[in-house]
């Protein structure tokens, strides 16, 4: 589905990809893992058009996204934001019908609210959530908000950004369980960028580990503990000692 071809990207001094090649197969789980400012972020930004890569191709079903089929594709998106960034002043349900509120996926106003109280269903919150807004609610069910909103337009590429950050272990594995039957559910291609174990081994069907620009290696979740590779087993395994420093 998506292919990153040696990609780079520098702000200034700082060289942030350095040659980064990676394919997410059409409708499996792609888990990046990778230590804080490891470039994870950059990766994804540069996928959705928010950065510009300095170097290399990104390709989307064999396509190139330059602006034109990068248009295209954003309809065919949804992300789950770390934090979940729902609007303060809208309502629950409005924040998850805010792509079908405008633009051109617009549906009528009623419609679209009876979409966002299904798709709140499908993430576990009932009717009586609709009206409320983001302050109301706790921040595990601001995170299903967010994961509504990602599922709104029916998606068929998903990306998650830190999908389990700031919540305790209980919400944070109910928020693991929601995201792998929604993708296996929808058949949707699916991106997480993560550095929590947990959640790696909870929705990836494939893990992929981005390490000084570069992606270390890359293969089924079930290989990934028989890895010898020294990065990725101090990772995995939350070693102090090893070849990845924390002083960079």
């Amino acid at each position: 589905m998506i292919r990153l071809d040696n990609v780079h990207k520098a702000f200034g001094d700082n060289r942030v990809l350095r040659g980064v090649t990676l394919e997410v197969p059409t409708g499996e789980s792609m888990v990046i893992i990778g230590g804080s400012g490891t470039g994870k972020s950059v990766a994804l930004k540069c996928i959705l058009g928010l950065v510009t890569p300095d170097a290399g191709t990104i390709t989307l079903d064999g396509q190139p996204l330059d602006d034109r089929n990068r248009r295209v594709f954003l309809r065919r998106f949804g992300m789950l934001f770390q934090g979940a960034a729902l609007f303060d002043s809208l309502t629950v349900w409005q924040n998850v019908a805010f792509r079908l509120l405008r633009g051109s996926l617009r549906r009528p106003r009623a419609e679209a609210r009876d979409i966002a109280i299904e798709k709140l269903r499908r993430v576990g919150l009932g009717p009586e959530t609709a009206e409320l807004f983001p302050a109301e609610l706790s921040g595990g069910m601001q995170k299903r908000v967010g994961l509504a909103r990602a599922i709104a337009t029916d998606p068929q590429v998903i990306f998650f950004d830190e999908p389990t950050t700031g919540l305790d272990p209980i919400m944070a594995g109910v928020i693991n369980d929601l995201i792998r039957e929604i993708v296996v559910e929808m058949g949707a291609t699916a991106i997480t960028i993560t550095h929590d174990m947990t959640s790696v081994r909870a929705i990836a069907d494939d893990v992929a580990m981005l390490y000084d620009g570069v992606i270390k290696w890359s293969g089924p979740v079930e290989e990934m503990d028989a890895c010898t590779d020294p990065y990725v087993q101090q990772f995995i395994h939350g070693r102090a000692t090893g070849p990845i420093t924390t002083l960079r």
